[in-house]
């Protein structure tokens, strides 16, 4: 007896472009032609220290609790009002994973040049990149 074929269709996750990684000498030539950078960290890392760029934005996608990490549920509200679905994104985190699965929830809502930055600021310091760090406030 012969089984039934039928044809596959494509899920919507098929269709859905990849996400490209760049490496972080790669992504600092970007961010110098003045694409976005976006660190996904939270507000915490970023004040201890974040990539010297034209544009950086800070928009945590996990905040630290005492359970542990939880996903930012306003994340993509929050960068469609400050960025635009056709702006030149770089994403980076603190080592590529994060960044990772914020660039894939990107593209998946809309917007169009999203990359992500592969590990990292850890990799940006490695690499002996500019930084900025936030000075404690002196009271």
């Amino acid at each position: 007896m012969a089984e039934k074929m039928t044809p596959s269709i494509p899920s919507p996750k098929a269709e859905e472009a990849e996400v490209v990684t760049v490496d972080v000498s790669e992504g600092k030539n970007l961010l110098q032609s003045g694409h976005q950078y976006l660190d996904v960290r939270t507000e915490e890392e970023f004040k201890r220290g974040h990539c010297v760029a034209p544009k950086v934005v800070n928009i945590p996608y996990m905040f630290n609790t005492p359970q542990g990490r939880v996903k930012n549920q306003d994340f993509l509200d929050q960068v469609s009002s400050l960025l635009n679905p056709t702006d030149d994104i770089l994403v980076g985190c603190q080592s590529g994973a994060r960044s990772l699965n914020a660039s894939t929830e990107l593209l998946a809502a809309g917007f169009k040049k999203v990359r992500n930055m592969g590990g990292g600021y850890l990799a940006w310091v490695d690499h002996s990149f500019a930084i900025n760090k936030e000075q404690p406030s002196a009271n």
